[in-house]
């Protein structure tokens, strides 16, 4: 383990350093001795996402790295809500709020080592902005603050431009943020915060309301906003958030998420979120030239991430999925779950145990007609949950429906559907 600077070599080969108050100062002090870090994370739904397990990983690196890290889930900002540029939020109820506190700290812990040595520590900042009246928070922390200089923010810009404006709630997010900053570094020494790219705003909140109240220089770093192909960010305000949560978006899309991938990103996503070394990430990129059509790359990205967030056994069950689907292995030994979520995007249509597979290519719409589906059965490209057809006036038998609800019928190669069993 490595307390000192080498862990910012590491995050910049990794891409996951944008912006930085202080780089060769930072690097002094990690030099010195292991510093604390603490990342925020709001309770704005009932999961983190996507641009959140960047920060995940790299409080990740830094605990590994020795350094020690606090993870706050913010019970008190996710009340009033970091100001969007283009609308005002709605806010959520405080028991709400209270509820997707508890499921996000459950959630962020298995990333993060909270036994040994060296914890990490969960703080919520309910805690400390709870008892601090309104008159003590105006004069301890707001005259601080210079409104010249909070307009000048990217999304208050964008909203005291807009018509709708902007509350004096979602205003004073920043000094909420920087108060945490603050009371972090009284109470734990703090002297880093890490946030993506859009938050670097809020995070020199905190570096300024530190600097001005104690007299001392603290740090942020900020990662860059990982976006799509279309340059559009992934988050749950995006509109196509990818969830960590498994009720939200289950293993097997999390999963077929990353297989899908482009060539072109594939390399930069397994510097980020993987813990491969430079040379295995080469010998990928490598493969992905060489024979772009095995997504060799994109398997072990979907292996690894998937594996992290939840756990080696569902990535077991999804990949068992993916070979399924695809024609190969037996889908019988997948878990009722594990099934209803690789073929809920799959055309299909309702059948009932007695009616021929004849009937089941009409209602999946593999077959146009009876008389298609038995000259398809007559060619030998039909199939039954991966088993060859060969009898037109075969039926459907309880035990073709996987786990009571579903039947995999493929007509070629490429063309499968689910029939679902009538109820």
């Amino acid at each position: 383990m490595s307390t000192g600077s080498a862990i910012i070599d590491e995050l910049q080969w990794r891409g996951l350093v944008a912006q930085t108050t202080d780089l060769d100062d930072l690097r002094a002090l990690m030099d010195e001795a292991p510093i604390t870090v603490y990342c925020g994370f709001d309770p704005t739904a009932a999961s983190l996402h996507f641009g959140n397990l960047v920060q995940l990983i790299v409080l990740r690196h830094l605990q590994r790295a020795g350094h020690r890290v606090i993870c706050l889930v913010g019970g008190s900002t996710g009340l009033i809500g970091d100001p969007k540029p283009t609308a005002e939020r709605v806010l959520k109820t405080p028991e709400l709020t209270a509820e997707y506190v508890s499921r996000i700290q459950e959630q962020v812990h298995p990333f993060l080592e909270f036994d040994g040595d060296n914890p990490a520590v969960m703080v919520n900042n309910l805690d400390w902005t709870a008892p601090m009246s309104a008159l003590h928070f105006l004069r301890d922390i707001g005259k601080h603050f210079r409104v010249n200089q909070m307009i000048r923010k990217d999304a208050i810009a964008a909203r005291l431009e807009s018509q709708e404006g902007i509350s004096y709630t979602e205003f004073s997010y920043q000094l909420l943020q920087g108060l945490d900053y603050l009371h972090l570094f009284r109470e734990h020494g703090c002297v880093l915060q890490t946030g993506g790219q859009d938050q670097w705003g809020n995070l020199t909140a905190g570096v300024d309301l530190v600097h001005r109240v104690e007299g001392r220089s603290v740090h942020a770093l900020t990662t860059p906003l990982i976006t799509d192909e279309n340059g559009e960010k992934y988050g749950k305000s995006a509109g196509n958030a990818v969830w960590l949560a498994a009720d939200m978006t289950s293993p097997y899309a999390f999963y077929q998420y990353w297989i899908n991938v482009a060539d072109s990103e594939v390399g930069k996503l397994l510097r980020a979120f993987t813990d491969r070394t430079q040379d295995e990430i080469a010998e990928l990129e490598q493969a992905t030239v060489d024979s772009p059509h095995l997504r060799s790359a994109q398997r072990a990205l979907a292996g690894d991430v998937t594996t992290l967030v939840h756990g080696a056994s569902a990535t077991a069950q999804v990949q068992a999925a993916s070979s399924v689907l695809f024609g190969k292995g037996d889908p019988t030994e997948l878990e009722a779950g594990t099934l209803r979520d690789a073929t809920a995007e799959l055309p299909g249509g309702e059948v009932k145990v007695g009616d021929g597979i004849v009937d089941a290519l009409v209602a999946t719409g593999l077959a146009e007609s009876k008389g298609a589906a038995r000259r398809l059965i007559a060619e030998g490209g039909v199939s039954i949950n991966n088993v060859k057809v060969s009898d037109a006036e075969q039926a459907l038998s309880e035990s073709d429906f996987l786990h009571g609800q579903v039947a995999l019928v493929r007509r070629g190669r490429k063309n499968l559907a689910a029939a679902r069993k009538a109820l």
